[in-house]
């Protein structure tokens, strides 16, 4: 496919939306972010139903997400468990994370959940698994 030639069967990716950070303490990682590095944390937010709560910093168009556990069966507690705090995933831009997920499932990419589901801020997401990814837990974000 030639520069300018558009794909339909290939994701509709806008940019880098966040990195992704696992903590075991979210204030004492938004402290280093803040007073160590001058950025600011703008928003904080519960998933009750993922089992997390998520500190937003927005550096440039993109932001750094801190994710910690509320428990040890949330979605990174086993994360956390096995390789400490850390990198978890990268997200990007999504215009549509249902279609973009078909296109790559039809690439042969392999999900983590069958379906997108709720994120912070409204948005809609959906992980490609690392074995898929080459090694990366890969996040797809639509904004509502």
């Amino acid at each position: 496919m030639g520069k300018g030639e558009e794909d339909k069967n290939m994701p509709k990716i806008s940019g880098l939306d966040h990195v992704a950070i696992v903590t075991k303490d979210l204030k004492e990682s938004l402290r280093f972010f803040e007073t160590n590095l001058g950025l600011v944390c703008t928003h904080i937010e519960d998933l009750p139903e993922r089992g997390i709560r998520v500190a937003m910093i927005p550096i440039g168009d993109t932001r750094i997400e801190l994710i910690e556990s509320q428990h040890e069966k949330s979605e990174v507690a086993a994360f956390l468990q096995k390789r400490g705090p850390g990198l978890h995933h990268i997200a990007f831009r999504s215009e549509n994370v249902a279609s973009d997920m078909q296109a790559l499932t039809a690439q042969g990419v392999p999900f983590t959940t069958d379906t997108p589901r709720p994120g912070a801020h409204g948005c809609q997401v959906v992980f490609a698994h690392p074995k898929g990814t080459g090694g990366v837990l890969v996040e797809l974000v639509s904004q509502p």
